[in-house]
């Protein structure tokens, strides 16, 4: 009889949880990154800008939301999204399926290519031949570390970083002789800047769907399908009415959404 009485309590305390966590989306919180130039990085006075974070507060605005904006570390935000510090991670991730066992992934909102740099005047080539023994650095727990590893790790040492500006600044330094990122983001938060004027892209961009998946989407909880489709339906509303190509312009001079 405590059993069944025991059962019955449990019962009737999931179904009141279920009914007070029932969400109405009126505050969405989104995880970022704030290290990732342009598309997310910290102003000197604290304050998170880039693409990811116009188009997290346009994505709201549609919705009719408020946005509550978290800056997390790399390493630990689809950890921190399961652990509920946040209910979507809007930081220039790739949708892959390894990352599809754990979240599910809105449509892309953008897709742009990897590339490799290296020091002016290095004249290494990527290939495994040209690549051998050096030092290739690269933001760990990225599609761009999956890719290296499986593609040209039994050839160069990886260096693994917290985040992308680590790596850029290890460059400079002299301790990695190529980097591997997104084409735009390193283009924008190194090449173009003083400190990466010493270094230039080569070899081919890389985007195959095996390694870097379709695109750049939202990552949302699996059991929070309903705000999947909001984002969705978000997507389609800010790129139909010019609000994206607006956010675009701002940041790039082509259309970063891809094919």
């Amino acid at each position: 009889m405590k059993k069944i009485l025991t059962a019955a309590v449990t019962a009737a305390a999931l179904i009141l949880t279920g009914a007070a966590s029932a969400k109405d989306w009126k505050t969405i919180r989104i995880g970022v990154e704030g290290a990732y130039p342009p598309f997310s990085s910290l102003t000197t006075s604290g304050q998170l800008v880039g693409f990811d974070i116009d188009i997290a507060l346009a994505l709201c605005k549609e919705i009719g939301a408020t946005c509550s904006l978290v800056a997390q570390d790399w390493d630990g935000i689809i950890p921190s999204l399961l652990a509920r510090k946040y209910d979507a991670i809007i930081a220039s991730m790739s949708i892959t399926e390894e990352r599809k066992k754990k979240v599910a992934f809105t449509k892309k909102y953008y897709n742009t290519p990897a590339k490799f740099a290296r020091k002016k005047g290095s004249g290494i080539e990527i290939s495994k031949a040209g690549m051998a023994g050096k030092v290739v650095g690269v933001q760990r727990a990225t599609t761009h570390d999956n890719f290296i590893t499986e593609e040209f790790g039994d050839a160069v040492e990886i260096k693994r970083y917290g985040t992308q500006d680590e790596a850029y600044l290890d460059a400079v330094s002299g301790r990695v002789d190529l980097l591997l990122a997104d084409s735009v983001a390193m283009d924008d938060g190194f090449l173009n800047t003083d400190n990466g004027k010493d270094w230039e892209f080569v070899g081919p961009g890389y985007s195959e769907v095996k390694y870097f998946g379709e695109g750049a989407g939202i990552a949302i909880r699996k059991q929070d399908q309903d705000l999947v489709d909001l984002f969705n339906k978000a997507i389609d509303a800010i790129r139909a009415n010019g609000t994206y190509q607006k956010i675009n312009a701002k940041y790039f001079e082509f259309d970063v959404y891809g094919q």
